[in-house]
């Protein structure tokens, strides 16, 4: 059976479970590396590793390109790389937790956006509500740098939002698994000029090197292939609720990995958000107008 059609046969909840697992397995190893190579610079890494594996997976040189795909795998893989590299280099100055939640932000202007409906809309307003939660319900800022993380995550944000749009469009254009290995190596390529030079500390350590694999398979592999499959079967504002299930598999990683047990507030949290995905769960059949070659109408084409 096709790797994409197999993952057809799982729930999107159950997907992005695992995908938030994987991802935040990786960002527990990724903190051990800021040490020894600037955040930005591991992210950068991780895209490159990630992209390396992709590609000799899918070997996108088999498949027919258009200008219109090609550009908008460009245009998909810059977005996810600077989604990356501001993610980590907002960490050094917030709190993982604090600039989890700000960064979701994106997320929940698409869905507010792109959403129709009481489901979504009350699925929204839960998500948002569990997210403030998990976050600790108050932003603290305390050091000199704090302006310089929210301006940081807020771009974060901007870019996660455009990673939704952009990465549906990707999915529903043809292979998505396909496109977004070319997405990745477009987007390492774009920040090679200013992030390769520092990752040099990698070149010559072997568990330094392993742990960078470590990162980019784990956050970046196998969450994006995951979530690829998911965008082509769900709409963007659906797509942006189910990410709210990241901050609850960030909870199960803190309390089995790092032995940060929720308390009752993160728990309120993760029951405003097992609402929010019940409330979405269900999917309306599409009309004549919204079906197209590709399936269910894409709302981000109106973007």
């Amino acid at each position: 059976m096709h790797p994409d059609r197999a993952l057809d046969r799982v729930p999107a909840p159950a997907l992005f479970v695992a995908s938030g697992l994987a991802q935040y397995l990786g960002a527990a190893l990724a903190i051990g590396l800021f040490t020894q190579v600037p955040a930005a610079s591991v992210a950068w890494l991780r895209l490159v590793v990630a992209a390396v594996v992709l590609v000799a997976w899918r070997r996108p040189w088999r498949v027919t390109w258009t200008r219109r795909t090609l550009v908008a795998a460009g245009l998909f893989g810059a977005v996810l790389a600077t989604m990356n590299v501001v993610f980590y280099l907002a960490i050094q100055h917030l709190p993982l937790g604090t600039a989890v939640a700000i960064e979701f932000i994106g997320p929940v202007a698409v869905a507010a956006v792109t959403g129709s409906g009481w489901r979504e809309r009350a699925g929204i307003g839960l998500a948002a509500a569990g997210v403030v939660l998990l976050a600790g319900v108050t932003l603290e800022m305390g050091g000199p740098d704090s302006a310089t993380g929210l301006l940081l995550i807020l771009a974060a944000a901007a870019c996660w939002a455009g990673y939704i749009l952009l990465g549906r469009r990707v999915a529903l254009g043809g292979d998505g698994v396909t496109s977004l290995s070319v997405a990745m190596a477009s987007g390492a390529l774009v920040y090679a000029p200013f992030l390769a030079p520092a990752s040099a500390p990698v070149l010559s350590s072997w568990p330094l090197a392993l742990a960078v694999v470590g990162v980019a398979v784990l956050s970046s592999v196998i969450p994006y292939g995951l979530e690829q499959g998911i965008l082509r079967r769900v709409s963007a504002a659906t797509f942006a609720v189910l990410l709210a299930l990241l901050p609850a598999t960030a909870a199960i990683i803190g309390a089995v990995v790092l032995r940060q047990w929720p308390h009752a507030l993160d728990l309120a949290g993760l029951a405003l958000v097992s609402g929010a995905i019940v409330l979405t769960s269900v999917r309306r059949r599409p009309g004549p107008a919204e079906q197209g070659p590709s399936g269910p109408g894409d709302p981000a084409d109106a973007a």
